[in-house]
């Protein structure tokens, strides 16, 4: 070889990092990812099979119903959720009588706050003076209700600001006013009952006259997702952690706290995969519904504030259009705003766990609230992996506190005189 091919050879060494350096740009890991769910399945499997070896079949399917139904001949909690057509006809009358004319804005927004108002309590009464309806029975009903209450408010908001635009020409358009003319349908030809069921049953909070829609269904597709949800429902119901709640000393509430953080937070990763992936793009799929982003990289969040605002991408959008700005257009800082949200996120959280349970303990509402510093300290002071581990210890370490405070104050409350469940436990 000549010594000018040589040189030329050497030339095109440069300096590189190793691959899982920090420093190195490489990001493209899933490899990484399969090995992890390869390992995860085999170890599941032999914890399945060694516990199907010495225990049996324990799965009930009697006792799967029991969760949400005390007397199979009563059903209180599906009744109510049948009931909730009522407030959806309700609205869709006001917003017809207020495209006519026949009643003014007045009328229509008192209309509303009477509809939405019942909306939140009239479920939560029921729950609570009816000891026929489940604790999983009444947070399913609740659930529902308020998907509806945040359906419904933007329903009304997004038809208001089409009037607007139709009786204000000059007004600068927002992205849904001008949607409102230059979609296909327009208003008022979107106050249609099948327009409004549409959108109760889309997998979103945020009304459009126009959703973006699939060209057709997709069954191979359609059929994964539901294989999905059956093995997904599976593990939820067979991952469950088992613990005496006789003496709760410190010592013993933290050794609690670590039995039930790894379990709790796996039962967390299996729901968040079940619904906002299987089960809402399986009813995306039957509604040929196209706008699919449902969740963002959270588990890449390097701040508190990045996770909620993509772990759930339905509420963030919500928050964001019908809260957050809002606010601000009315001269609310940003930091006021977003107090405001996780306020407002707060009630709801306690709203679905405390109703439910019949006992109130505000433990869901003070860990939202508690959101608020821990943003503030994690951005200021942790950056980069540091901040990501941060995140995931909030995750793994502060949902099983909630879960153990209401789990102890249930037994305290239900459980401690009755010597059946006590044995069982």
């Amino acid at each position: 070889m000549k010594s000018s091919e040589w040189e030329s050879t050497t030339n095109i060494i440069f300096l590189q990092e190793s691959m899982l350096s920090s420093a190195s740009s490489f990001r493209n890991y899933r490899g990484v990812l399969n090995w992890c769910v390869v390992m995860l399945v085999l170890s599941n499997a032999r914890l399945f099979l060694e516990n199907l070896l010495r225990y049996g079949i324990l799965v009930d399917p009697i006792q799967v119903v029991s969760l949400f139904l005390k007397d199979p001949y009563s059903w209180p909690a599906a009744c109510l959720v049948i009931v909730s057509n009522v407030f959806i006809f309700v609205a869709l009358y006001t917003e017809r009588k207020l495209a006519m004319g026949s009643i003014s804005e007045k009328v229509g927004l008192l209309i509303y706050i009477f509809n939405l108002t019942v909306i939140l309590c009239f479920p939560m009464v029921v729950v609570l003076k009816l000891p026929s309806i489940t604790p999983v029975g009444g947070a399913f009903t609740l659930g529902v209700y308020t998907i509806l209450f945040l359906k419904l408010y933007s329903y009304k908001d997004v038809n208001r600001w089409c009037r607007v635009r139709t009786q204000v020409k000059a007004r600068p358009s927002s992205p849904s006013a001008s949607s409102c003319m230059q979609s296909h349908v327009s208003y008022p030809g979107n106050l249609s009952l099948r327009d409004m069921y549409y959108f109760v049953f889309a997998p979103t909070l945020c009304y459009e006259l126009n959703f973006p829609r699939s060209e057709s269904i997709r069954m191979g597709f359609l059929l994964r997702r539901l294989f999905e949800m059956v093995g997904n429902c599976t593990l939820l119901y067979s991952v469950k952690p088992v613990f005496i709640l006789q003496e709760m000393d410190y010592s013993r509430m933290t050794e609690r706290l670590l039995r039930l953080a790894v379990p709790n937070h796996l039962i967390w990763l299996i729901f968040f995969y079940c619904f906002f992936h299987s089960s809402m793009n399986f009813v995306a799929e039957l509604l040929r519904f196209g706008d699919r982003e449902f969740y963002r990289d959270w588990w890449n969040s390097e701040t508190i504030t990045y996770f909620w605002q993509n772990w759930n991408i339905p509420v963030h959008k919500w928050c964001l259009r019908h809260f957050y700005k809002p606010l601000l257009r009315r001269g609310a800082g940003k930091l006021l705003s977003q107090s405001a949200v996780f306020f407002a996120s707060a009630f709801f959280h306690e709203y679905l766990v405390s109703v439910p349970l019949r006992m109130f303990r505000l433990w869901a509402f003070m860990g939202m609230m508690a959101q608020l510093p821990l943003a503030w300290f994690v951005a200021k002071f942790l950056r980069g992996n540091y901040g990501n581990a941060a995140v995931w210890l909030s995750l793994i370490i502060g949902q099983p506190i909630a879960v153990l405070m209401y789990v102890h104050d249930y037994y305290v409350t239900h459980c401690q005189d009755d010597p059946t469940i006590t044995e069982a436990l």
